[in-house]
């Protein structure tokens, strides 16, 4: 029952919008004009109207600076956020050696040894630069920057969380 009044608002659907298709003006904007053809200067009307011949060739864009990937900036974020890594590594290692709990469930997996727990610190950072290269390559810059900006902030919030709970 429900599927024929489905099928009954598809079809009256479809034919008011092949009806708007059909009587839309914008459609009509390439055909020629239907008016007097007889008078000269209608043509010349025609004529002073028509637009111009385009062409189809652009011209070259100059291309934006695009700034190398090891430029100053990147340099600052990546040993930032190695240093961050390596601080957030040290104060988890000796948390957890004094009883704590790892909070991250992915640290988790690695935290229970000093080389899982170095590795998942070093695969984090390495990450990081590999997806702000891939974004460099794609041509996200901004995106690029932003990706190592986050990772600070969640080392910075870690280690800070971890500082204050000791």
């Amino acid at each position: 029952m429900e599927s024929s009044c489905y099928r009954g608002t598809a079809r009256i659907c479809g034919a008011l919008f092949l009806a708007l298709c059909f009587t839309s003006g914008s459609l009509l904007g390439q055909t020629p004009s239907f008016g007097p053809s007889s008078s000269s200067s209608a043509n010349a009307a025609v004529e002073a109207v028509r637009p111009a011949p385009t062409s189809f060739v652009s011209e070259p864009q100059e291309k934006p600076h695009v700034h190398r990937y090891w430029d100053p900036k990147n340099r600052f974020l990546f040993a930032t956020a190695a240093a961050l890594s390596a601080g957030d590594f040290c104060i988890t290692r000796s948390n957890l050696e004094a009883g704590g709990r790892e909070l991250n469930p992915v640290t988790r997996l690695f935290g229970s040894s000093s080389p899982g727990l170095a590795l998942n610190f070093s695969l984090e950072t390495g990450s990081v630069i590999g997806a702000s290269y891939l974004l460099h390559r794609t041509g996200h810059h901004k995106l690029e920057r932003i990706t190592a900006i986050v990772n600070i902030a969640g080392s910075v919030g870690a280690v800070s969380y971890s500082v204050t709970h000791r």
